[in-house]
């Protein structure tokens, strides 16, 4: 087992963007973290989400958003850690327990590609009206396909099927051979990684 001060070692790397020593401290780290999150996933939910659900989520989120990760040592590692994986558990149930009673205002529901992602920007709440700058909605397109392009695979893959596409989650579940608890917790993470990435340009957005 590594001592406290190869780990800390280890955390500074991850901190300049090693994934190789992410997935070091994640290897490490990850059976303490599933061990606590196992309690936490409800009988009712546990056909449909499990900790390793929570876990692969949680270790790709790590990966993904390392750099958010800027003090500490291995113990506080720990800590975010855990963070980031009860953090995908709450959003998984929440999304489960909202499927049973679906709000159409929370999913996208136009006739074409470019309607759909135009839709989903503003559903992703990252739009504002401007007196002197308008967008065209093409532009709004070629931002969104940008920041689509920037996701993480399983990230981009959900977004396209669940948001653009208007798949079931039952579909979405069976094609990604996820569960439906895995795949609401990647949208989640994919919708939070695409408001990031279109910030700087939603400044030139209006309504549509």
């Amino acid at each position: 087992m590594p001592e406290v001060a190869e780990l800390d070692a280890l955390v500074e790397k991850a901190k300049t963007g090693d994934q190789s020593a992410v997935v070091k401290l994640l290897d490490h780290f990850s059976p303490q973290v599933r061990a606590k999150i196992r309690s936490k996933v409800n009988l009712p939910w546990q056909s449909l989400l499990d900790e390793e659900d929570v876990m692969q989520v949680t270790a790709l989120e790590a990966c993904v958003r390392i750099e958010k990760f800027t003090s500490g040592g291995s113990r506080e590692f720990l800590a975010w850690l855990y963070r980031l994986a009860e953090n995908n558990l709450i959003d998984a149930v929440r999304s489960l327990e909202a499927g049973k009673r679906p709000n159409p205002s929370r999913r996208v529901h136009t006739p074409s590609s470019q309607e759909s992602k135009t839709a989903l920007v503003e559903l992703l709440g990252v739009t504002h009206t401007t007196p002197s700058v308008f967008a065209a909605r093409d532009e709004v397109v070629t931002l969104l396909d940008k920041a689509l392009s920037e996701l993480p695979a399983d990230y981009e893959a959900v977004v396209r099927l669940y948001d653009l596409h208007g798949r079931t989650i039952e579909e979405v579940a069976v094609e990604l051979k996820r569960s439906q608890g895995a795949v609401y917790m990647l949208r989640a993470r994919a919708h939070e990684r695409l408001k990031e990435l279109l910030g700087s340009g939603s400044k030139y957005f209006t309504k549509f």
